[in-house]
């Protein structure tokens, strides 16, 4: 059972029958919160826990002794003795005849799972309440936007559920409201300021609409370049290179290639977000000009590649050569920001010991 939100850790324990069983709750907690607390299967394509809950896709609805209608999940609190069914017959009919409309709507259900960290979500949906029915048709909402050139985001608007979760988390999360909508109904749509491409807005091309869009409207445009490469994806956690924060990511590969990257909702420092460098730029892993030997420059003034030993041997030299000639304060020491804490203590500990100064900085400051 996961952990009460962190703001409501202190309150008093509260009762409700859920599902017929007695659970636990406290003052604050909406429905939906408790339900998934203790793992019940309540559906949603609107909700992303970073975000206020907005109630819009009424997949979440359950039933709630005392009231006439289904109420959202997402947005009721719970209250004491409340008794709450998640899943019956009628809940369920309602369920699916939502997701069989939302299909009439989108060009298609199937997205490659590389669009993004909740791009399988729809799809997930309408196969476990069997939604393909086909039984809705005729108007369609959304249009793609094709004609956008920026390199990382691609904007597929047919696909667009109008659950404005990418908006939601540009403004709450981000704060940069680079996109919004405009028009009602079938005419919805997700545009920028004045309807310009992404690189003349605001957007900072964090990629956080596109690992919180449902249906992959919003997809990764680098990790769909791999699409159509053989082999499954493989997710393996590790830690973005690019500063000291040490934002959690899961780096994506097909085989022995690196073929996209996704934040990490579970990191302790970043919680799902990055920025640009850590979400899109990755293509140095497998560059061809990625040096694979150290270089040293030899007496012809050219870098030759050669061995590690014989690289730390001629650096040595050089340290000692400088300090010989210009004095122990010639040499000045900056560390990664990048680096581990073991890193940073040895290159610390390698400038005071060995000649004897405090000159040693880190570019995190910068």
């Amino acid at each position: 059972m996961t952990e009460f939100r962190e703001d409501l850790k202190d309150q008093k324990l509260l009762t409700m029958t859920l599902d017929g069983g007695i659970v636990k709750f406290v003052d604050g907690e909406t429905i939906y919160e408790v339900a998934n607390r203790h793992r019940k299967e309540v559906p949603t394509l609107c909700y992303d826990e970073r975000l206020e809950a907005f109630g819009a896709c009424r997949l979440c609805v359950v039933e709630v002794e005392g009231i006439r209608n289904p109420v959202a999940s997402c947005t009721t609190k719970a209250a004491d003795n409340m008794v709450v069914k998640t899943s019956t017959e009628a809940i369920d009919k309602h369920r699916k005849t939502l997701l069989e409309l939302v299909v009439s709507e989108n060009r298609n259900v199937d997205v490659d799972e590389l669009s993004g960290y909740a791009s399988q979500e729809m799809t997930n949906l309408v196969d476990r309440y069997e939604a393909r029915t086909g039984r809705f048709c005729g108007e369609q909402s959304g249009t793609t936007n094709t004609d956008d050139k920026n390199p990382f985001i691609l904007r597929d608007y047919d696909n667009c559920i109008s659950c404005y979760r990418c908006v939601r988390v540009c403004a709450e999360q981000e704060g940069d409201y680079a996109i919004n909508v405009m028009n009602r109904g079938f005419h919805t749509q997700i545009i920028t300021e004045f309807n310009h491409d992404l690189r003349d807005s605001q957007c900072t091309f964090c990629g956080q609409c596109v690992q919180t869009c449902p249906t992959g409207a919003l997809g990764d445009k680098k990790a769909l370049r791999d699409a159509d490469t053989e082999g499954e994806v493989k997710k393996t956690r590790s830690i973005c290179p690019y500063c000291g924060v040490g934002c959690s990511v899961d780096l994506l590969s097909k085989g022995d290639k690196i073929v996209g990257v996704q934040p990490a909702m579970d990191g302790p420092a970043n919680e799902g977000a990055l920025c640009v460098k850590g979400q899109f730029a990755f293509d140095f892993i497998q560059n061809n000009d990625r040096l694979k030997k150290p270089l040293i420059r030899r007496d012809d003034g050219e870098l030759h590649e050669c061995e590690w030993d014989e690289a730390l041997e001629f650096a040595a030299a050089g340290f000692k050569k400088a300090r010989d000639e210009y004095g122990r304060h010639s040499i000045y020491g900056v560390a990664s920001g990048r680096a581990p804490h073991e890193a940073a203590y040895t290159m610390q500990k390698f400038i005071r010991s060995s000649f004897g100064t405090n000159y040693i900085d880190n570019c995190s400051r910068a």
